[in-house]
């Protein structure tokens, strides 16, 4: 039980994870839209996207060149949004 703690502890601490996780709520996106609506680089965007991977969250599917993300636990965006209310009362 630790360990599932952790993965989403480490998923959800940092403002650009969420942030992507968020797109992908909505839709399946290649790394360069996630980058430009985040306003992050190609190369951040998909460091964040591989640990959201390895940590268990996310699809991937390729069709060359691109490869796609989409959400796996599709619950994460009803914790974003608990997240989100908790973050506006501290």
């Amino acid at each position: 039980m630790e360990l599932q703690e952790e993965k989403l502890s480490r998923a959800i601490s940092a403002y650009s994870r969420r942030q992507i996780l968020r797109l992908l709520a909505e839709k399946e996106l290649p790394v360069k839209d996630i980058a430009e609506k985040t306003n992050m680089s190609v190369s951040l965007t998909s460091r964040h996207l591989k640990l959201l991977y390895d940590l268990g969250f996310l699809h991937v599917r390729k069709q060359y060149p691109h490869k796609f993300y989409s959400l796996k636990i599709k619950g994460i965006t009803s914790l974003l949004e608990i997240y989100d209310k908790v973050l506006k009362k501290i």
